[in-house]
Parts: C-alpha cells; sequence; structure tokens
C-alpha cells in the first residue's frame, strides 16, 4: 500500500519515510505544494499525510483540491498550528484527522491506520454495495441516490461495481477489460469506454445537475468519484 508524505521538514519526511516503510507502506515523500497534485495523480495513493504550512502552497488549499478531483482516501493533516479553529478549517476542508506537531509516531500510525480501514475499498459482503452517494442493490441492478433510482444492464452493473470497490482511485481501461470481457472473443479494449458512455447517461437520471459520478482521468483510466 502507498503514502503520499507531502512535508518540508526534512526530518519529519525522513522520520515518516524510515517509520512507515517499517511498517510495510511504500513512502512517496515530496516537500512542495505544487508537486503534491501531480504524484497524488501519478501514484493514486491510499492514504496521505499533508503538511499544513508548506513553503509554496497552504496544506488546507491542496487538501481542497484534493477532494474537488474526487480523491477519498484519508488525508492526515500536520501542523503546528494547535487550535481550534484550525484544526476545524482543515477537516472542513477535507481532512480525516488533523494532528498537532510534535507528534507521538505510533499515534499517527494508529490514526492511520484507523482511516484507511474505515476507507477500505475491500468488497463488501451482503446484498448492498455503498460509495456515497451511491448505493447498488447487486440482486435487482438498482442504483439509488435519495430517492431517484435508475435500473443497471448485467454489464453496466458489473462495470459499476469494479469502479466503486475502487472509488477515489483510478482504474485502468486494461484492468476493467480484464475483469469483465477478457473471455469474451471478439471484444476490443473499446468497449470499455462504450459502457463507461452508458453508465454515465443512466447515473446522469439520478444525480444532480452539474455532478459526475465517474470521471475521466488522463492516462489513468476511470474513477468513481465518491463523496469526501
Amino acid at each position: 500500500m502507498t503514502i503520499l508524505v507531502v512535508e518540508d521538514d526534512p526530518d519529519i519526511g525522513s522520520l515518516l519515510r524510515r517509520g512507515l516503510g517499517e511498517e510495510g507502506y511504500a513512502v512517496h515523500v515530496v516537500d512542495t505544494g505544487a508537486a503534491a497534485l501531480p504524484e497524488a495523480r501519478r501514484l493514486a495513493p491510499e492514504a496521505i499525510i499533508l503538511d499544513v504550512m508548506l513553503p509554496d502552497h497552504s496544506g488546507i488549499e491542496i487538501c481542497r483540491s484534493l477532494r474537488a478531483e474526487g480523491f477519498a482516501m484519508p488525508i492526515v493533516m500536520l501542523s503546528a498550528k494547535a487550535a481550534i479553529s484550525e484544526r476545524a478549517e482543515g477537516l472542513e476542508a477535507g481532512a480525516d484527522d488533523y494532528v498537532v506537531k510534535p507528534f507521538a509516531f505510533g499515534e499517527l500510525v494508529a490514526r492511520l491506520k484507523t482511516h484507511m480501514l474505515r476507507r477500505s475499498d475491500a468488497p463488501q459482503s451482503g446484498r448492498y454495495l455503498t460509495a456515497a452517494p451511491l448505493t447498488l442493490d447487486l440482486e435487482t441492478r438498482i442504483a439509488r441516490i435519495g430517492e431517484a433510482e435508475t435500473r443497471l444492464t448485467e454489464r453496466e452493473s458489473a462495470l459499476l461495481v469494479v469502479l466503486m470497490r475502487a472509488a477515489g482511485r483510478p482504474v485502468a481501461r486494461g484492468d476493467i477489460f480484464d475483469q469483465l470481457w477478457a473471455d469474451q472473443g471478439g471484444a476490443s479494449l473499446n468497449v470499455v469506454d462504450v459502457y463507461v458512455g452508458y453508465l454515465r447517461h443512466k447515473l446522469g437520471e439520478i444525480t444532480p445537475p452539474g455532478q459526475q459520478l465517474i470521471v475521466t482521468v488522463r492516462g489513468r483510466g476511470f474513477m468513481f468519484k465518491a463523496d469526501a
């Protein structure tokens, strides 16, 4: 599992790289806000540790930008600012947690693991699959947002399941094809784009105007944009 650390203090960055690496994570560290978004797009990490006070950008604004782009992974903010108003601003920007420096590494890891577990994309058991704001009935293939609903075909439903279980992370066209069409003789990679179009049309019938649940991530595939 990959964790992106955005931290300009080299000592803290080194501590997190070493400590999280010993916990079994693949850790990537960048030290500027300008590098944060491109690296998040490239890596699609399972979690982000984000410093609030960076030399070029505010971590608060970076957090907002990540959520606006549909990234749903846990974001834990680090800051020397301990005021309640500062914490509230970070959480309102979309962070899952706000840890004040200096911090105990063990506590940070425990908090991070808790949030990652809550956001786990492991297959859900039972009849319903949910990735806010959408709920899919796996038996009837009815997708619902509030009181609005639409019925999907078997293939549309299967595609939606793949995307919902990876909510907040892009899924490559090739991976989708391998899961859903590899055993279909004569099918080409373009079939993925066709069915994404079908699915977007049906979900568009039940989503608020201007909201899109399935977005294209250039060079990486398609992503279900779950609520933060």
